[in-house]
């Protein structure tokens, strides 16, 4: 889940102010339904369950102290983000679509101003936190292979939980002004004949008369194009290149060492360990950027035909976007794959923990990390 993302973020600004005050909220009005319901209705809860199971094995086996590494903090982040972008709004699809209630017009106005904290708000603030965390793993990484003595400063647990605070911290700064820029109200209208309360919806005043509808819908694309999906994206498409680059000059400086004289062996292993690290770093971004870069493009499309001139065909723009959305929550369980397939301490850390409760104190994991070897002198963690 992301953008409209949590579903109608992108594109509620492409619903006309006029038609937001006398009509009132019908889901079926504002989804393609004809998508919306398999996919959200359907598919959506065996998602769900997949992503929590897989989310919570990953924090419970990184959370263990002999994990606590900064790559693997950045990590535990970036898998809780994940979760809770799917959990918040999890009970309002399955409300919605699963049970079949899309139809049904909504109310009263708290009921509306929930379902819209709980659908968009609170998980795009969540999505942009992966985002960002994302674009901070890889940064790091960067350091560890490019810059290594760099990462004896920067690359700290304290500097790590430090980051993890600023990017949440501005990452709701970043939604918090859309918790109050909607006005809710409750009207009464008969439908099926029953008289039902039904909540209308319009700009808050301080947008209209302070801002201006155009200047702060504007502001907030504008940012979101530019810090949440196009800048990182670039900057994560040129670091995973840098990134493998260095892997492959770190592959042929392996292959020289092996051919070299015994004493040089335990220093392969180490350029071997880290080698298998960068790569797996490498194919998390890389899975990301697959899921994200069409909801950068359709989100950027967007804001250009509102911006500029009219050429976006809103039903087709609404129905990407549900498309991108469901990539994106068929992404997250996915890390949880990688890592048992990339690294065999995290699969060792899960058996001791689930399969055989009491390994760890056997084989003495606690000299490692998440990945396959000991902790090099950078704290970074090697696979």
């Amino acid at each position: 889940m992301a953008e409209n993302t949590t579903f109608n973020a992108t594109l509620e600004w492409a619903t006309p102010a006029s038609n937001l005050t006398p009509s009132y909220i019908n889901i079926t009005e504002e989804m393609p339904i004809g998508y919306a319901v398999p996919l959200y209705g359907y598919v959506m809860p065996f998602l769900f369950v997949i992503t929590i199971v897989a989310n919570t094995l990953i924090v419970v086996v990184l959370s263990k102290r002999h994990m606590r590494t900064p790559t693997n903090v950045v990590l535990m982040a970036m898998a809780l983000c994940d979760m809770f972008t799917l959990l918040v709004p999890a009970p309002w699809l399955i409300y919605m679509y699963t049970f079949g209630n899309h139809y049904k017009p909504l109310g009263p106005g708290r009921l509306c101003y929930t379902w819209n904290v709980m659908h968009e708000i609170i998980p795009n603030m969540f999505h942009t936190s992966s985002i960002w965390l994302t674009l901070a793993l890889a940064v790091q990484r960067y350091i560890y292979v490019c810059h290594a003595p760099l990462a004896r400063k920067f690359c700290t647990l304290p500097n790590v939980y430090k980051c993890l605070a600023n990017i949440m911290f501005f990452a709701a700064l970043h939604q918090g002004f859309r918790f109050f820029d909607t006005e809710y109200g409750t009207i009464e209208i008969v439908w099926h004949n029953k008289t039902v309360p039904v909540c209308t919806r319009e700009i808050a005043y301080w947008v209209k008369d302070y801002i201006t509808e155009d200047g702060y819908f504007v502001t907030y694309f504008l940012f979101r194009i530019l810090f949440v999906h196009l800048l990182p994206c670039i900057t994560l498409v040129i670091l995973n290149l840098l990134l493998f680059r260095a892997l492959k000059q770190a592959q042929k400086r392996r292959d020289m060492l092996l051919s070299a004289k015994k004493n040089q062996k335990t220093e392969c292993k180490k350029l071997r360990d880290s080698n298998c690290t960068t790569l797996m770093l490498i194919v998390v971004v890389t899975v990301f950027l697959i899921v994200e870069i069409p909801l950068a493009v359709v989100t950027s499309l967007h804001v250009i035909s509102n911006i500029y001139i009219e050429f976006l065909n809103y039903e087709m723009a609404n129905s990407l976007t549900l498309f991108t959305n469901f990539f994106i929550i068929l992404s997250y369980p996915i890390n949880f794959a990688i890592y048992c397939g990339m690294s065999r301490q995290f699969r060792e850390t899960f058996k001791e923990l689930f399969v055989k409760p009491g390994a760890n104190a056997r084989n003495g994991s606690s000299r490692y990390s998440i990945v396959n070897g000991p902790r090099t002198c950078t704290n970074e963690t090697v696979l």
